[in-house]
């Protein structure tokens, strides 16, 4: 299979304002084009956008993984194991409550993986995770 060069997602907010903040400000994305009903931000290389929608509100689920509640659905990115700490700091800087504390998760087994959940303003539940090796992204 051809791989692509990013991934582009699109989804509902009820405050864009507040997500424009929380995306720029605290995980360091940088907008992209936008109106007044939408915006768009480079996700670590990833193009995602918000679309304003009157009403919206964010449900979540939850399944059980490794001893934690993981809440379903969640996105995010997987950075390289240089990178998962510092940005660890950055949202302890800005005082993110996190859903699961970052942890090393898999501990010793295939897949072993740092990661952590929190949420964004709109309750999307967010995880960044990391792989010692990147051959571990898809191990089994």
């Amino acid at each position: 299979m051809q791989t692509s060069l990013a991934f582009h997602a699109a989804y509902p907010v009820l405050e864009l304002e507040k997500t424009i903040a929380f995306y720029t400000d605290v995980l360091g994305c940088n907008k992209g084009r936008s109106d007044t009903s939408w915006v768009d931000f480079n996700l670590f290389g990833h193009q995602i956008v918000f679309h304003k929608v009157e009403g919206f509100e964010q449900r979540h689920y939850f399944n059980p993984v490794d001893k934690h509640n993981v809440p379903v659905p969640h996105f995010g990115v997987v950075l390289d194991w240089q990178d998962w700490q510092p940005f660890v700091d950055r949202l302890n800087h800005h005082n993110i409550s996190f859903e699961i504390e970052p942890h090393i998760r898999f501990q010793g087994q295939v897949g072993e993986q740092a990661t952590m959940f929190f949420y964004d303003p709109n309750h999307y539940a967010l995880e960044f995770k990391s792989f010692r090796s990147s051959d571990m992204l898809f191990a089994t």
